[in-house]
């Protein structure tokens, strides 16, 4: 069920006829990206920003349908600032960083998902996915404006593919008929019943939870607050085992009602069942209208592996989680943060195949992160026995008097990003006293300075970033290029870069990469230790 709310997205990129439909020989591209939505465009953007050719084909033309994905974390607002189209998503987002955790008709406890100042972005926005997509598509157009080589391709279906050493050959169906290209790297973003994954007989391993949960997209006129309420057994009728209520923007609110595994999907969705449970949980003297609704379940799955030769998923197309914690669209935008820097260094030469290796492996590591949250997750909110039932509620009664049950409440441990610990392009952490939070591996949080905030300053590609510590300026090791960024407590009028990045430390350097992660750190510079642990950063070790 669908009004014409989310119509303005539908076609972002229509059906054009491309010059390699008339070529007498099947155009190769350097990268091909299989699938647009938000982790396709966002590879294209990505690529296409570095200056390297990208061709996105989707067999539609823009957004599907629904809101889909709303919740949207400050990691992947982040992203989308060094993207630059950041803030027209929080313009349009809403803000929010309060939680609330209701029993049955009682309050178990409420949270702040951002206790501390000094980050140019909140915790949280909700923000419909074809707003996403939008803002994504729409700094494709101005990318493409000054020269970037983005092509999106509507109504583009890759029917088949043919994998080769050093390439593959898509086959592609368009309104006007079949043609085919050859693209020496093709990214699958092609969502989660993923057509390439079965083209190339590959699978998902992992767990399938057996109950069903109704999605209504709705307006209204009653005035909640800008908060998240989950309730566990809700006391108002008809609600199921579960319910989450929380904002949008354009006045509308995402209702979920956990319903149970045996149902009739189509008897469900039905308007006057759907209003049936809206009435109960809103009230008599509630006006609404209904803008989407949908049913879905979920898994906790992932590929074995997400590089299979020249060909790279991505996305849902990889792994899959519960919605609770909005692991699914962030985790995906970490993906393509990830595999962009690594992708595009491979291409210009700059670093050898097996860095994209450690793409397969940083990001298995933050799928079975993300699968372990969201499977402990489902658990609590749907016991699988009497006995865990009980529990579950003790927990509940507990947490509503001492504040020691209140972290094993888990309605969803929501999205943050990974670290990549022990992992292969970790390098040292030689900072004695430095924070743990900013230890090799670890992302890189913000902080504000005087004329900005940090991570502005960084930007992509490798940093070298001085705090009360001296830089030799802009350096090239390797061919790769490493760029200076100082400052000093003085820049640090909240003290939150010496909390965040010193700790203890009286100075430091920090080796930050282009997705901006830690790569290792130091008290001081040293041109040779610094060199090495770029290239343990660029898999340049041993060669």
């Amino acid at each position: 069920m669908l009004d014409d709310r989310y119509a303005l997205a539908f076609r972002l990129y229509p059906y054009q006829r491309s010059v390699d439909q008339d070529a007498e020989t099947p155009a190769r591209h350097p990268v091909v990206v299989m699938g647009g939505g938000p982790i396709g465009v966002a590879t294209a953007l990505d690529l296409g920003l570095q200056g390297i050719p990208v061709v996105l084909l989707d067999d539609h033309e823009g957004v599907g349908q629904g809101s889909r994905a709303i919740c949207f974390a400050k990691r992947t607002l982040e992203i989308a600032g060094r993207y630059g189209c950041g803030e027209a998503m929080l313009e349009k987002g809403v803000v929010w960083n309060v939680g609330k955790v209701f029993h049955k008709d009682a309050q178990v406890y409420e949270f702040n998902l951002l206790p501390e100042d000094g980050h140019r972005y909140p915790a949280f926005i909700n923000l419909q996915q074809p707003y996403f997509e939008k803002f994504l598509v729409e700094r494709v157009r101005a990318a493409q404006a000054a020269g970037a080589p983005i092509e999106l391709r509507g109504r583009n279906r890759v029917d088949g593919v043919e994998v080769h050493d050093d390439h593959v050959m898509l086959d592609i169906t368009t309104p006007e008929g079949p043609y085919r290209i050859a693209a020496d790297w093709l990214i699958g973003c092609d969502g989660a019943s993923s057509p390439l994954r079965k083209m190339l007989g590959l699978d998902f391993e992992g767990r399938v939870f057996k109950d069903s949960f109704l999605i209504a997209d709705i307006t209204m006129t009653a005035d909640f607050p800008t908060e998240r309420w989950f309730w566990f057994e809700p006391s108002f009728k008809d609600s199921g085992a579960s319910a989450l209520l929380h904002r949008q923007p354009d006045g509308v609110w995402r209702v979920d009602f956990q319903i149970g595994w045996d149902i009739d999907r189509a008897e469900e969705l039905k308007e006057e069942n759907v209003r049936r449970r809206l009435d109960a949980m809103l009230g008599p003297d509630v006006d609404y209208d209904l803008v989407w609704t949908s049913i879905y379940t979920f898994q906790c799955r992932r590929m074995k592996k997400f590089r299979h030769g020249r060909v790279i998923f991505a996305g849902d197309a990889a792994h899959q989680v519960s919605p609770f914690g909005a692991r699914g669209a962030n985790s995906g935008i970490q993906d393509v943060d990830n595999l962009g820097w690594k992708l595009g260094f491979v291409i210009s030469g700059k670093a050898p195949e097996g860095l994209l290796d450690s793409y397969d492996a940083e990001r298995r590591h933050g799928a079975d992160e993300n699968i372990l949250n969201s499977t402990r997750s489902t658990d609590f909110i749907t016991p699988k026995s009497k006995i865990s039932h009980v529990f579950r509620n003790a927990v509940l009664d507990l947490a509503r008097h001492h504040a020691f049950a209140r972290p094993l409440v888990n309605s969803g441990r929501l999205s943050v990003p990974c670290v990549y610990d022990g992992l292969s392009l970790t390098g040292a952490d030689e900072l004695e006293g430095g924070p743990e939070r900013t230890r090799p591996g670890a992302p890189c949080p913000d902080a504000p300075l005087a004329d900005g905030f940090l991570l502005d300053r960084l930007g992509s590609g490798f940093v070298l970033l001085g705090i009360d510590a001296g830089l030799p300026g802009d350096l090239e090791i390797a061919g790769i290029s490493l760029r200076s960024v100082t400052v000093s407590r003085g820049d640090d009028p909240s003290g939150a870069l010496t909390a965040r990045y010193l700790g203890a430390a009286s100075a430091a350097v920090y080796l930050v990469r282009p997705d901006q992660h830690v790569a290792a750190r130091w008290h001081a510079y040293d041109k040779t230790v610094v060199a090495e642990a770029l290239r343990t950063a660029c898999a340049l070790k041993d060669i």
